[in-house]
């Protein structure tokens, strides 16, 4: 028997379930007799994706393990994305949804929500690593503006997967400059919480991630400073020649861009030890010189924007986004340096961070932080509270949790 009849059959009977779901839902869209009418866009996805999709299938496909957070901070939306991070926060908990950002291929790269809702999500990974495009998930919100280019949503029992009859979706596509499709923006809750607005919430923010992006291509920032964990300086994608005390001056100046007075700089580079004012100055010309003379005089402050690791991290944290504060946290900052100044805000960004993760209630979380705190025996044990029994991730934690309390 050809595989033709089977789809249509199966199409037949997806199609009468829906129209059974669509009356007890309140979904709009009767013919005069009060049959219910199935949105062609809707129609023609779901005779695409039954070649390759189980209606019966309980949750996405996986990419890459999950493990998508260097994709996630090395895409062009991560920027854009991260400045709106507290306003998405903000309407997806208020309002009882999930909200989540895609790449092109329509894998999640990132997500937010009150913790209700997240573990609802989650149970169908709707989560980052998880794949959404038509011929991994169906007919969804999210696949359909991918392969459209349009804003689309889709309710309930639209979705060719039962498993998200219970789910109403509301998404756009965030088109580059080119107009090429980058990924999506979506807003998810479940069906009952519907709301006639969430369609123009989500085109407002892509509007504002768009203009974001076209705000970055013109005024590109040309210094990029990394200090967690390691210590590297790249003036317009070029290596910049910094010896150690010009990069914790760089840091410092990068960290508090209100900047310093003379003594103050002075104290945090050197604190009671005795070094000469002709030094001290030298050190601040041969930054000076090698940032093309972005250093302000007598009050010493950055004249031209840099992009740092260690602020990006504060930022998230700001905004109440651990996962992007730990994307970019990459260990201490300027590890090998003894600078008062420097140890101070080292302390200070660990401490934040960790505080952090000890308030989510994420295991991923905890477990990403775990990497670079073997010894953080808090750590792993608020790890080993968060996973569930069955997952395989608890000998992970475990076997960190005994090896730091034996040490």
């Amino acid at each position: 028997m050809s595989q033709r009849p089977d789809l249509t059959q199966r199409r037949a009977v997806l199609e009468h379930e829906w129209s059974r779901w669509v009356p007890r839902l309140g979904v709009p869209g009767t013919r005069p007799g009060g049959t219910a009418v199935l949105r062609h866009e809707v129609s023609e996805s779901w005779a695409r994706s039954l070649g390759s999709v189980d209606p019966g299938r309980d949750s996405a496909p996986v990419t890459d393990d999950g493990l998508v957070h260097q994709r996630w901070t090395s895409s062009p939306l991560y920027g854009p994305v991260s400045a709106l991070a507290g306003e998405l926060h903000s309407i997806a908990e208020d309002a009882g949804f999930v909200s989540a950002v895609t790449d092109e291929s329509g894998t999640i790269l990132w997500t937010c929500g009150g913790p209700a809702m997240r573990r609802r999500a989650e149970r169908v990974n709707f989560a980052p690593g998880g794949r959404w495009d038509e011929q991994a998930m169906g007919t969804n919100a999210l696949s359909l503006a991918l392969r459209t280019g349009r804003p689309s949503s889709v309710f309930s029992a639209e979705h060719l997967v039962s498993a998200l009859h219970g789910w109403v979706c509301y998404c756009a596509p965030v088109h580059g400059r080119d107009g090429s499709v980058l990924g999506v923006l979506d807003l998810s809750t479940t069906w009952d919480r519907s709301h006639p607005l969430a369609m123009s919430t989500v085109r407002t923010l892509v509007s504002t991630i768009e203009a974001r992006l076209t705000a970055e291509v013109s005024r590109p920032t040309p210094l990029r400073l990394t200090c967690l964990g390691t210590e590297r300086a790249l003036h317009e994608g070029r290596p910049l020649p910094l010896r150690p005390r010009q990069l914790e001056i760089l840091t410092l100046l990068a960290l508090e861009p209100d900047g310093f007075s003379p003594e103050r700089l002075r104290a945090a580079l050197y604190g009671d030890r005795p070094v000469t004012s002709s030094t001290f100055k030298a050190e601040i010309s041969h930054l000076r010189r090698a940032l093309g003379g972005a250093i302000s005089p007598r009050h010493y402050a950055l004249t031209a924007p840099v992009s740092c690791d260690a602020a990006d991290v504060l930022r998230a944290l700001e905004q109440g986004d651990t996962d992007s504060a730990l994307g970019h946290y990459g260990g201490p900052l300027l590890p090998r340096s003894e600078a008062p100044g420097v140890e101070e805000w080292r302390t200070r960004l660990e401490v934040a961070v960790r505080e952090a993760v000890l308030a989510s209630t994420r295991p991923d979380h905890a477990l990403r932080y775990g990497e670079r705190a073997p010894y953080d025996a808090e750590i792993h044990e608020h790890a080993l509270r968060l996973l569930g029994p069955d997952d395989t991730r608890r000998a992970i934690a475990a076997g960190r949790l005994t090896t730091a309390l034996r040490d």
